[in-house]
């Protein structure tokens, strides 16, 4: 059973990363939360607000989100109508981030699935605020989809690594049911003027090679190319329709997330967008 949370702020875009989750698990029993965090719109609010009036104005915020909520899975359910899912709406009063996480460890979630840009859809940049935060800080995998982007089987997966990260066993796993899902191409991508030649890369790729024993896999090893150059040359020439990146003390990615803006590196994937976390989860 896979659990998968949503969040949403009602937008296009947040729909669409929900009907992207319902086709990418369309073969699995999965339990889908989908989230709305609405303590900002509570604070929000322009007046003096009493104590007495902010527990009223909090219970009608409330009831607003749950109809909105309800909308949507109605909507999905219209959609995609499959017995192996179910959902569930989640109205909560606090900062998203914070309830993505309490969530998250609550019901022990395998992915949070999210737009890459929400409500505000500042095309300025390559991911909004949010997405960014909940990357940074949620201790579960997350899959960012593109603003329009419209689902298509993931057959061809990319999966840069310098093969130095201990992969986490249970992450391994959910790349790995994805693609046995969709008999997927997975194609590692090793960015290094050297060969794999230490210990720690040689055990690191054969735990990755025992989660995938069964997939077709490509190496591929660039020298000289510079890692976002690469990846996106590898996006482009393979036709690749999913890319996963780690997020870990001294990755590539995390030199992309605590950089003032994800949009001075360069990268710009077009296509969802799959982050591990490199924590220990049961």
């Amino acid at each position: 059973m896979r659990k998968i949370i949503i969040p949403t702020d009602f937008s296009e875009n947040a729909f669409n990363a929900l009907r992207y989750a319902a086709e990418l698990f369309k073969y699995e029993r999965s339990e889908f939360y989908v989230l709305h965090a609405y303590a900002d719109e509570v604070y929000n609010f322009e007046g003096v607000i009493t104590q007495d009036f902010l527990e009223e104005y909090k219970a009608t915020v409330k009831e607003k989100c749950s109809r909105e909520l309800e909308n949507v899975i109605s909507r999905i359910k219209e959609l995609y109508s499959n017995p192996k899912h179910s959902f569930h709406p989640i109205p909560a009063f606090g900062l998203l981030i914070d309830e993505v996480n309490d969530l998250a460890e609550k019901e022990n979630a395998d992915l949070i699935i999210t737009s890459t840009r929400g409500a505000t859809n500042d095309r300025k940049l390559t991911f909004g605020s949010n997405t960014l935060q909940i990357i940074k800080y949620v201790q579960c995998p997350v899959l960012s989809i593109p603003e329009n982007y419209q689902f298509s089987d993931p057959k061809r997966i990319l999966f840069p690594t310098n093969y130095l990260l201990p992969y986490q066993r249970r992450e391994l796993k959910l790349v790995g049911g994805i693609a046995r899902s969709f008999c997927s191409e997975i194609h590692m991508l090793y960015v290094s003027r050297f060969a794999e030649e230490t210990l720690r890369q040689r055990d690191n790729k054969e735990a990755i090679l025992q989660q995938f024993y069964d997939l077709k896999l490509h190496d591929h090893h660039e020298k000289e190319m510079e890692k976002t150059q690469a990846i996106e040359k590898m996006i482009d020439n393979l036709h690749i329709d999913l890319l996963i990146l780690v997020n870990s003390r001294h990755s590539y990615l995390e030199n992309i997330l605590y950089t003032s803006t994800i949009d001075k590196i360069g990268l710009h994937p077009k296509i969802p967008f799959l982050v591990l976390q490199n924590f220990y989860r049961l």
